[in-house]
């Protein structure tokens, strides 16, 4: 592919000699003027930049430890990047903001398989993350000709990793249930439609597998997603129901009734992950009683309603 079809401030055959040759890391030039173009790229509205490029080499390079001492940094880099033009809906800044919580997403997966990361960074961040997930207003899954945008699911991923972080306790996790309900009844003209939903219910998933949240913290929070998804008693001739965020609320219990029905699993070949998820969630059974409560009040007319057996008498 000729240079001549992308930016003239990246060399794509340069860096596509990177990933011919394994991603190893390059002698020829410092490892902070590879990462600071990278990152640029990250942003970039050119999908071949970012997802075929800036994406893959970070992420390998992640994998090969060439960033474990300098991981604190990295972050401290992409953190201002969920803040890029935060508040704009319809144009390419959501790029930057959602590949920044992408990556972030990966740094704190080898934070948490390594132990890597100081206590601060990671609360900083996860304070930074939230306060731009629940004010992220551009919902876009898929942009013609740009690709990926992904900012709720690639925040949802954000979530996740931050879920599975041992710097959160039980006040963090607490938190991060909070915002995530946040995001789903926040009023918006988005129905997602490109997985979000299964992202965020392995969130809340990740959360629970914690088990540092006990049922009296969930089940009310259960309870405020179910009230987000019933029919109102009253409402205009014209007002459509639901609402776009009343279906997205709706999509993600569901998700997480069949995540919690059939389980989950973290990253292959990440150790503490595979110990994370190595058994199901406490209180599970009870918490899919809960979660089917909601859906079947979404629809009371639809479904037959709880019964207690009824003791078998002879005749």
């Amino acid at each position: 592919m000729s240079d001549t079809l992308w930016s003239p401030s990246y060399r794509p055959t340069y860096w596509q000699n990177v990933l011919q040759a394994g991603r190893a890391l390059p002698a020829d030039r410092p490892l902070d003027e590879l990462t600071a173009e990278l990152v640029e790229m990250l942003g970039h509205p050119n999908p071949r930049l970012r997802e075929d490029i800036a994406y893959p080499i970070l992420t390998g390079w992640l994998d090969q430890g060439v960033y474990d001492d300098l991981l604190s940094g990295l972050g401290n880099g992409l953190v201002p990047g969920l803040q890029y033009g935060l508040g704009h809906d319809g144009d390419s800044s959501v790029i930057r903001r959602s590949y920044s919580a992408l990556m972030l997403a990966e740094i704190l997966g080898r934070d948490n398989d390594q132990l890597l990361l100081p206590n601060n960074a990671v609360l900083d961040w996860g304070d930074r993350a939230t306060s731009w997930y629940v004010r992220e207003q551009d919902h876009r899954g898929w942009i013609p000709e740009q690709g990926w945008a992904h900012a709720i699911a690639h925040g949802a991923d954000l979530l996740a990793a931050l879920a599975r972080s041992r710097h959160f306790g039980r006040l963090e996790l607490t938190v991060l249930l909070d915002v995530i309900a946040d995001r789903v009844l926040t009023p918006t003209s988005y129905i997602w439609r490109h997985g979000e939903d299964d992202r965020l219910a392995f969130a809340v998933m990740a959360l629970l597998h914690r088990n540092e949240l006990d049922t009296s913290l969930v089940e009310p929070w259960l309870k405020r997603l179910g009230e987000g998804i019933k029919p109102p008693r009253t409402r205009g001739p014209l007002s459509e129901w639901p609402s776009a965020e009343a279906a997205n609320t709706s999509r993600m219990l569901r998700s997480l009734h069949l995540q919690l029905a059939l389980g989950v699993q973290g990253r292959p070949g990440l150790h503490r992950d595979e110990q994370l998820f190595a058994a199901q969630p406490a209180h599970r059974a009870d918490l899919i009683l809960v979660v089917l409560d909601q859906i079947r009040a979404e629809s009371p007319w639809l479904y037959r309603p709880t019964t207690r057996a009824q003791p078998v008498t002879g005749e």
